[in-house]
């Protein structure tokens, strides 16, 4: 896999601050893995399940959106990084607020809940500011070009990024006041029912902040890298996507917060459609290629079948009562349908290319030409990539069979080899860092960055 044409990679920062989110994100999916097996096996200390599930989302899944985020959005906008010292402050909040908070959870401290669920909330919000006023330099044109005063339009990517900011603020603002309500009551005074709020912010999580990230890198990254683009067909159903889907989310969340089936159920089938207009798009680009088949396309496949399958599950359970506890997530059995089947592998295939890219632009870029060269592809070992996959993909499979037979050694199998799966994937992306990008492991690299000005390559000695 080559560089594609027209990535202005010195745009970004330098790769310790996205690597350093990333190296963070692999020990917090490593942490929850190993949080569910011991569930699985009834061993897991105090509320396990919502400690699982922040380490997994947040600690995994949010923390490599923030890193490929403030990495790729002033790479793919064309327009400088706002400030590095907000995004290397944004990780701190953010990996010290999920780790204390899982942690209190498990422990049973639920007293000191607030001040963890504090520090996430400061570092989303600062992750929103500074990748926010990035994206509005590349919607506004600098002074010079301003012309009419009207700003290039933001692109697909570009958009679902921007609602995704959107909606970190009020999950981030409902999540600290349920943390706030474990130690004083502050929803009831209110007239708001905790089960309610924690729907409308599992909902705002999961579909608004995750599922719409990768929504919208997936049409960047699913055109580039399989050398194809969106034609009519795909630009119709696109359209779907964007009319139905983001106000989808917003209503099926406002149904749950006020307990109103209708409302919730006419938000739900505008999110059903969006996502299926979404995969649609998503296989016919896996079908159209003619490149040679990668550890990104494999996992991006997975998704373009597990992401309908997840929403034709879903379809029957929240067209009957969206607003019901147990179908939260859809279908009751195919929770790590959506979770890790279609998020998940998303994520892992990204990583597959962003990890390698990044170190191979920063050690090898200058010498092409020069000196042989290895490719992107040839950073990573494809063996490893090869047993992390069918690892994966098997416990995903006996998770969800477990789920729908009720079997627990099933469940047990399962998590043991997604989780020995998510091992062998970090140790393998770790990896390429170790051998061809030592440098960005250096507690300095990362503290050098923060620097505003200058050559980004002077912030490494």
């Amino acid at each position: 896999m080559s560089v594609p044409a027209g990535v202005d990679a010195d745009r970004g920062p330098p790769m310790a601050i996205p690597l350093a989110h990333f190296l963070a994100g692999f020990g917090f999916l490593l942490a929850g893995a190993a949080l569910g097996v011991l569930g699985a096996v009834g061993r897991a200390p105090g509320l396990a399940r919502p400690a699982h599930v922040h380490l997994l989302l947040v600690g995994w899944v949010c923390l490599t959106i923030l890193g490929a985020m403030t990495q790729f959005v002033p790479v793919w906008s064309g327009v400088d990084l706002h400030s590095r010292r907000l995004a290397v402050a944004q990780l701190g909040l953010v990996a010290g607020g999920v780790a204390g908070f899982a942690g209190l959870l498990l422990a049973g401290r639920l007293d000191w809940l607030p001040v963890a669920g504090a520090a996430m909330l400061a570092g989303f919000w600062t992750f929103v500011y500074n990748v926010g006023r990035t994206l509005w330099r590349a919607a506004t044109p600098d002074d010079a070009d301003a012309g009419d005063g009207a700003g290039p339009a933001l692109d697909p990517t570009e958009r679902h990024f921007a609602l995704a900011l959107g909606y970190v603020l009020p999950v981030t603002a409902l999540g600290l006041l349920l943390a706030l309500d474990f130690v004083r009551p502050t929803l009831a005074p209110a007239g708001l029912a905790r089960p309610r709020v924690v729907a409308a912010h599992a909902t705002l999580a999961v579909f608004g902040i995750v599922l719409t990230t990768v929504l919208g890198a997936l049409y960047q990254l699913a055109t580039m890298f399989t050398q194809t683009e969106l034609h009519a067909v795909d630009e119709t159903l696109r359209r779907v996507e964007e009319r139905t889907y983001p106000a989808g989310v917003l209503v099926l969340a406002a149904g749950r917060l006020i307990d109103h089936v209708w409302l919730a159920r006419l938000g739900a089938a505008a999110v059903l459609v969006g996502l299926l207009a979404f995969a649609a798009v998503l296989a016919r680009k896996l079908r159209e290629t003619r490149v040679e088949r990668t550890p990104m396309l494999s996992r991006y496949a997975v998704v373009a079948l597990a992401l309908p399958a997840w929403a034709l599950a879903a379809a029957p359970a929240w067209l009957a009562d969206p607003t019901d506890p147990a179908a939260t997530f859809g279908h009751p059995a195919a929770g790590h349908l959506l979770a890790a089947g279609a998020v998940g592998f998303v994520v892992l295939g990204t990583l597959y290319h962003v990890v390698p890219f990044i170190v191979w632009v920063r050690r090898y870029s200058d010498r092409v030409g020069l000196e042989p060269v290895p490719t992107i592809d040839d950073l990573y070992d494809d063996r490893l990539a090869a047993v992390d996959f069918w690892l994966t993909l098997g416990g995903v499979g006996l998770l969800l069979a477990g789920e729908v037979w009720g079997s627990g050694s099933a469940r047990l199998a399962g998590g043991v080899a997604a989780t020995l799966g998510f091992a062998v994937f970090a140790a393998n992306l770790a990896g390429v860092v170790v051998r061809h990008g030592p440098e960005s492991l250096r507690v300095g690299a990362l503290g050098g960055a923060s620097g505003e000005s200058g050559d980004p390559d002077e912030q490494f000695p």
